[in-house]
């Protein structure tokens, strides 16, 4: 039997290890105390640098230094961010063109005439109807509330077990204009056990605080241990295979199972190894 000791020392190695034992297998046994914890913590070191920010959609707030434009265009790159990710980061970066390349400027400003190349805009099942809608509802929340920040963090705490609630009094501003019933299935509903992993995706680039140069961290009224991991078919099946999931449905208790398991390795800010799992998923094809 090859032991999980082995398969530390061989990680990315997936055609050796076959050879002796089928390599789902390897991940369901015991790891040695400490082992999956290094391993970890290796990974989200080599993913969480600079170098993979233009293959990911942080890249499209990364183009900007000024908070509201960062936040701003990271909720919109955040919201399409699904499907083959060359055309999330494509489309993101057309929606920032849309606005002449000044998020901030363009939403406290624009009018309906303004509107005409995003009522065009397609990104999957994200259309133009949806896209307007954003837009308008942006609006309202920089003008009336000042700002998606102060939204989340109405009524939450630093004493909050994690982002649950600051996600639903984000989700009942936003919506609180006349809306397409359409656009609802666009911003995640935890209250339904939706995963909301783009929601908390964009709540990990706006909270976390480290050098690595690709989260933002320029929020400071949610704390990084609050964060809960971004959920995705890639970091799930990781997570499984790592003996860290064990719900089978990918949805917001079983992003808190992970979230869970991941606090033990670091209470502080378990969020860091969605870099490890993420990049097992679609990097190493793990």
């Amino acid at each position: 039997m090859i032991s999980p000791g082995f398969l530390y020392a061989l990680p990315n190695d997936k055609t050796q290890l076959k050879t002796s034992l089928q390599f789902d297998c390897l991940y369901e046994m015991k790891w040695p105390e400490g082992s999956l914890k290094a391993f970890l913590d290796e990974k989200a070191a080599r993913y969480n640098t600079q170098k993979f920010i233009a293959s990911d959609p942080v890249s499209v707030p990364r183009q900007f230094k000024a908070k509201a434009d960062i936040e701003i265009s990271g909720l919109l790159a955040a919201t399409i961010a699904w499907g083959q990710r060359a055309t999330i980061i494509n489309n993101a970066r057309r929606l920032v063109n849309y606005m002449d390349g000044a998020p901030y400027d363009f939403i406290m400003n624009f009018t309906e005439a303004d509107l005409s190349n995003f009522r065009k805009f397609v990104h999957r099942t994200f259309n133009g109807e949806d896209c307007v809608y954003f837009l308008w509802a942006l609006k309202n929340i920089y003008q009336q509330y000042g700002g998606l920040e102060q939204v989340f963090t109405e009524g939450f705490s630093l004493k909050n077990q994690d982002v649950f609630s600051a996600i639903m009094q984000f989700r009942t501003t936003f919506f609180e204009l006349e809306h397409p019933a359409r656009t609802l299935k666009h911003v995640a509903n935890p209250s339904k056990n939706a995963s909301a992993k783009r929601i908390n995706m964009f709540l990990r680039w706006m909270v976390r605080k480290d050098e690595s140069g690709v989260d933002f961290g320029i929020w400071n009224n949610i704390s990084p241990a609050q964060l809960v991991c971004p959920l995705d078919v890639h970091s799930a099946r990781v997570a499984r295979k790592l003996g860290l999931l064990s719900r089978k449905m990918n949805d917001w208790k079983a992003a808190t199972e992970l979230t869970a398991n991941l606090k033990k390795f670091n209470a502080e800010d378990p969020v860091k190894y969605d870099f490890a799992l993420f990049g097992l998923g679609v990097f190493e094809k793990f």
